[in-house]
């Protein structure tokens, strides 16, 4: 959607309008001077005294309008500056004004630098998102075709054996799986960045939707199991779904939700007692495409639509330190109503 554009028509600066006015205020105590001096005939001429108090109200006249272009039509014309440089520069022109005048321009720019830098990362981020993309579907696909000349320039002469007829088969077959799986991630990650009704789900349906989607797990539920949260159903499938398969893929065969709750937040721990994750990978599992696991069919898409998801209800997720195998999640949600 192409920007608005704002409609062309000469328009007066603030300082013109700071200037106007403020020279019109100052000229209507001259007009009240010259009006009583028309009507008195005893006196035609102006006594100095007059003259040096309109001297002086004249200067501070411009005094005052200098005062308030400095703090008014400075700041915000600094401002319009900046915004044409990170236009240009990104994100490394995202830096303070020199001044900012009153207080409300100071929270204006500020409120601006903030949006500014959520745009500009915004933007880092769909474009490193993009190349991750096309990375991640160029393998399977460069897989798929290479196997599939392969087996069309089968000839008589030179015939494959059956055995590597069907390992080629069997890697189209693999890599179409992991595409399958890929854009299965991507139309998540598109639900999680679109904005969603408001709704709550029940601890109880949770578990037994997880129960009927990964019957390899044994998946039991700890505390308060009878509560809501603040997730529409939609949303509580896809990230407790991504948690468990997750779990899954490290090898759990066990998976327990622990809910504790108190007057303003929910907390579920989510633990299992798979192979954890090793202290290196720990700082990069919420990083978009980083998976310990392609063998097993993980994109490192899971955790990244998680968060995602998560944080339009004002819920977050961080990976907990533990002692042994396993690995232990936990979400923080808004109390239940």
């Amino acid at each position: 959607m192409p920007a608005p554009k704002v409609r062309t028509k000469w328009r007066p600066t603030l300082a013109l309008i700071v200037y106007v006015v403020l020279l019109a205020v100052m000229a209507l105590p001259i007009l009240i001077v010259i009006w009583f001096r028309a009507v008195e005939a005893s006196s035609n001429r102006m006594a100095p005294a007059e003259i040096g108090a309109l001297v002086v109200a004249f200067i501070l006249t411009l005094g005052v309008a200098y005062v308030l272009t400095r703090t008014i039509t400075g700041p915000i014309d600094a401002l319009i500056a900046r915004t044409e440089e990170i236009a240009r520069g990104g994100k490394g022109a995202i830096q303070p004004l020199e001044s900012y005048g009153t207080r409300e321009i100071a929270v204006l720019s500020q409120s601006f630098l903030d949006l500014a830098g959520k745009l500009v990362d915004r933007t880092e981020y769909v474009r490193s998102f993009a190349a991750h993309v096309s990375h991640e579907l160029k393998s399977p696909l460069t897989a798929i075709r290479g196997a599939a000349e392969l087996l069309r320039d089968d000839d008589a002469e030179r015939p494959m054996t059956k055995a590597q007829r069907l390992h080629f088969l069997d890697n189209i077959v693999a890599d179409a799986v992991r595409l399958d799986a890929l854009l299965q991630r991507l139309r998540e990650l598109a639900q999680a960045e679109t904005p969603v009704a408001e709704g709550r789900s029940s601890i109880t349906d949770i578990i037994s939707s997880l129960r009927g989607r990964f019957p390899a797990l044994n998946i039991s539920g700890a505390g308060d199991t009878e509560i809501s949260v603040a997730l529409p159903q939609e949303a509580a499938g896809i990230i407790f779904a991504n948690l468990a398969e997750n779990a899954l893929q490290h090898g759990a065969t066990l998976l327990e939700l622990r809910i504790s709750v108190d007057a303003r937040t929910a907390v579920i721990l989510v633990c299992d007692d798979g192979s954890g994750i090793s202290e290196a990978n720990r700082q990069r599992i919420f990083q978009p495409f980083f998976s310990t696991r392609r063998e097993q069919g993980g994109t490192g898409m899971g955790l990244g639509i998680v968060r995602a998801m998560l944080s339009p209800h004002g819920g977050t997720i961080c990976l907990l330190q533990t002692t042994g195998a396993g690995t232990e999640f936990e979400i923080t949600l808004p109390g239940p109503s």
